[in-house]
């Protein structure tokens, strides 16, 4: 039983998908120590992720309750929910032990992430919501650690959140060097199964849709990125996952402007953690670029800018706006070398890839914005094809630019937008970093 306690505590969980017998799940509900939900309620919303609009909410003829059911589109890729559908979590009060913990970390804060990090302890203290607003590479990973540790000692639990799968995966080595004796679940799409009662979750959004009143703290990495952004489930899926009135912790290094107004307490870092200031992009002229990649050529200026990377054995990221256009380069760019790789959402090798850049077995890399954020390569230089493209914001912009320049070791990257004519959030993004590398903290 105490495996299962560890398992469904503070999850909500599809009764006949739990890694347990199936009479052990039974006889904890007949104990009363698992409480039981209707999939979807009479109000026709999922009790899972939250969803309840009739795009969503969907009828069908159900051969299990041999009659009319709903289901729910939303969060079906977790296992469909439907009317009949039983959640189950864990009702009786807690008989885990508390774990002790401790802190690894060799590295030292700078002033500005010391003041930011008391901050964020102080605003935890008081269960207020906060946001980071730093600049990529300020080291807001590392300010997060003082106050993640504090909260571990309390016993509390701590969840660590993040829109993309890729940063969950940047994250979780990280998190387990500095808290080895802590319990720490990784979750994301097809991750493996881990055991035991985890005091730290490092997980991606969507998988907060199987927790419920489970967190008494949570922080939300990269917090503008789609598709947590724009996903109003999502965002209530956080609020879901957290216990009640349990402060949130948002950190980002483009914010809207709508969650600066709606956040508290902020912590301005204008500046990376080794003092140089951020890469400014350098807009160069790529006339006609898509239709030279449908035709199986390569724009001259592309060719030249990878060739000098190649020759400098520079490692390199080539920011693309589409699949197809991904799909189109990559076999021209692998006559320049062949061990050049692609990468984009639906890439399952795409970890594996990444990894092999960080170690210099490849040159380098074409993405889509799958790789905006949440990758730190020493001496990575970074090029943006289409840069006038809608899907280039000036956030996502910022974002790829910040990409380079990280290592204090190679603080100077190249960073260039290849466009077919200057647009308004191209202007912004570099207006944005001149600012940040002259701009003060608040």
């Amino acid at each position: 039983m105490k495996d299962i306690e560890e398992f469904l505590t503070g999850r909500v969980w599809l009764r006949n998908f739990t890694p347990f017998p199936k009479e052990q799940i039974d006889q904890a509900i007949l104990n009363g120590k698992i409480s039981i939900s209707r999939g979807i309620t009479d109000e026709l919303q999922c009790a899972r992720c939250l969803e309840k609009s009739p795009q969503k909410i969907i009828s069908f003829f159900c051969s299990a309750c041999v009659g009319i059911c709903y289901y729910c589109r939303h969060c079906i890729r977790m296992g469909r929910v439907s009317s009949c559908t039983e959640l189950i979590t864990w009702s009786s009060p807690s008989t885990i032990t508390p774990q002790s913990h401790s802190f690894h970390w060799n590295g030292n804060l700078t002033p500005l992430q010391e003041r930011a990090s008391q901050e964020v302890q102080k605003s935890l203290f008081q269960q207020n919501d906060h946001l980071v607003y730093a600049v990529c590479g300020a080291g807001k990973t590392e300010l997060l650690f003082p106050p993640i540790f504090a909260a571990l000692q309390k016993g509390q639990r701590v969840c660590v959140a993040a829109p993309r799968t890729d940063v969950v995966l940047e994250l979780s080595p990280r998190l387990r060097a500095v808290f080895p004796d802590t319990i720490i679940h990784s979750l994301y799409g097809n991750s493996p199964e881990e055991s035991g009662f985890a005091s730290l979750v490092i997980a991606t959004t969507h998988q907060l849709y199987r927790f419920q009143n489970a967190f008494d703290v949570m922080i939300v990495d990269e917090a503008d990125a789609f598709p947590y952004s724009y996903d109003l489930a999502l965002k209530n899926a956080v609020i879901k996952a957290r216990k009640k009135d349990a402060p949130i912790v948002y950190v980002s290094a483009t914010p809207s402007d709508q969650l600066q107004k709606q956040v508290p307490e902020i912590s301005q870092i204008f500046q990376r953690f080794h003092g140089h200031p951020l890469p400014v992009p350098e807009f160069r002229s790529l006339w006609g670029y898509d239709k030279a990649f449908a035709k199986g050529k390569i724009p001259k200026k592309l060719i030249a800018w990878v060739d000098e990377k190649i020759e400098k054995e520079e490692p390199f990221l080539v920011f693309f706006p589409t699949i197809e256009m991904i799909e189109q380069a990559i076999p021209l760019l692998q006559e320049r070398h062949p061990e050049i790789a692609a990468v984009h959402s639906k890439d399952p090798d795409r970890k594996e890839k990444v990894m092999k850049l960080r170690q210099r077995q490849i040159p380098g890399v074409l993405t889509s914005t799958i790789l905006e954020r949440g990758i730190t390569i020493p001496n990575v230089q970074v090029a943006v094809v289409g840069a006038d493209q809608p899907v280039f914001n000036a956030a996502a912009l910022i974002q790829i630019a910040g990409r380079a320049g990280r290592s204090a070791d190679y603080p100077d990257g190249e960073v260039v937008f290849f466009h077919n004519g200057i647009v308004r959030q191209m202007d912004k993004a570099k207006q944005l970093i001149i600012s940040y590398n002259g701009g003060s903290r608040r």
